[in-house]
């Protein structure tokens, strides 16, 4: 019998104003398991590059899958973050070189597969494989706030990661939207609206 491939998947980035939000899809090796594997949000920022690390180089595969700004604005962060799941899937598809047997999706809805698919809510704190995709769409998030702060130092993304603090609030305030801000997210929406009345 063919051994049964499934893979985890989880998203970061649902609640910043700004950025894509992006999914991880894992497929672990039971061969060459990888210690310490947890809910990303539980890990350090140095724990998670270096858990990062490890599921390149030890997953049998993995995926990452992204909504741009401007398609969250047009379908919804929700339809968004399915979009970003399924490409995230497809993406692990083409290195696992077929279809995982059966997603195991954090949360409590799947996006639309050609496969098997559940939904497990808290499921990054429950299951090892949705943990390691929590961890690569965290690390692959923080990364491009990080060279978005690059773009942007104003906004102080690399401190807020593009979440709604204070700072970001007041940042909005001052400079107005970067191309990246979620236009459809009320904050944004509101702060764009005061400064055009």
């Amino acid at each position: 019998m063919s051994l049964i491939w499934v893979c985890g998947v989880d998203e970061a980035g649902r609640g910043p104003l700004v950025g894509a939000v992006v999914a991880g899809a894992v497929v672990l090796d039971p061969n060459n398991p990888i210690e310490g594997l947890k809910d990303s949000k539980k890990l350090t920022a140095a724990r998670r590059e270096y858990l990062y690390e490890q599921i390149m180089q030890k997953a049998k595969a993995w995926g990452v899958g992204e909504a741009s700004p401007l398609e969250i604005d047009q379908i919804n962060i929700l339809q968004a973050t399915m979009l970003a799941m399924r490409r995230a899937i497809e993406d692990l598809t083409t290195r696992l070189g077929a279809w995982p047997d059966k997603a195991l999706i954090d949360g409590n809805r799947c996006p639309e597969l050609p496969i098997a698919a559940e939904a497990i809510v808290k499921g990054d704190s429950k299951e090892p494989a949705i943990s390691a995709a929590s961890i690569v769409a965290k690390v692959t998030r923080d990364r491009q706030m990080m060279s978005l702060h690059e773009l942007h130092p104003e906004y102080g993304f690399a401190q807020h990661m593009g979440y709604p603090t204070e700072a970001h609030f007041a940042a909005l305030k001052q400079y107005g939207a970067c191309d990246q801000h979620r236009r459809s997210f009320s904050p944004v929406r509101k702060v764009l609206e005061s400064i055009e009345n």
